[in-house]
């Protein structure tokens, strides 16, 4: 598995906001600026993210973006989820992935199966609260 930078880039920005507080709504344009990344690539981000209600959306002069709720309501699970479309390690084990002729005598499928529940598991298990401590910042 590896995670996209669609999937990083979605986490960073998240952490930014949390560090940042809940207050005020930061335009694109000034989150693009402060962690380097497209103003064009971050829109499509920022989409993502509030079509699925992780951030509130503020249109016009004084408009941006926020969280809508605490940063350990979170999880990093939740959000590459969200970026990625799933977490699993292989295509036959993903959701929705066309049936495989060889699921019933497949040997190492329960393998798949479990290394898929351990790193679902990890990345439910770490907020975005958690990212700001394993840094030093607290709000």
């Amino acid at each position: 598995m590896i995670v996209s930078t669609k999937g990083r880039y979605a986490l960073r920005v998240m952490v930014s906001f949390a560090q940042r507080g809940r207050e005020e709504y930061i335009p694109l344009k000034e989150i693009a600026e402060a962690e380097g990344i497209s103003q064009k690539y971050l829109e499509s981000i920022m989409t993502t993210l509030s079509k699925a209600g992780f951030v509130d959306a503020v249109h016009g002069k004084g408009g941006g973006y926020r969280l809508n709720r605490s940063p350990e309501e979170y999880t990093v699970g939740s959000i590459l989820k969200l970026t990625e479309g799933g977490l699993t390690a292989v295509s036959c084990t993903a959701q929705g992935a066309a049936a495989c002729s060889r699921t019933e005598c497949c040997q190492a499928k329960p393998m798949w199966d479990r290394l898929d529940k351990m790193i679902d598991d990890f990345f439910e298990g770490i907020t975005i609260a958690d990212l700001l401590k394993d840094n030093g910042v607290q709000k």
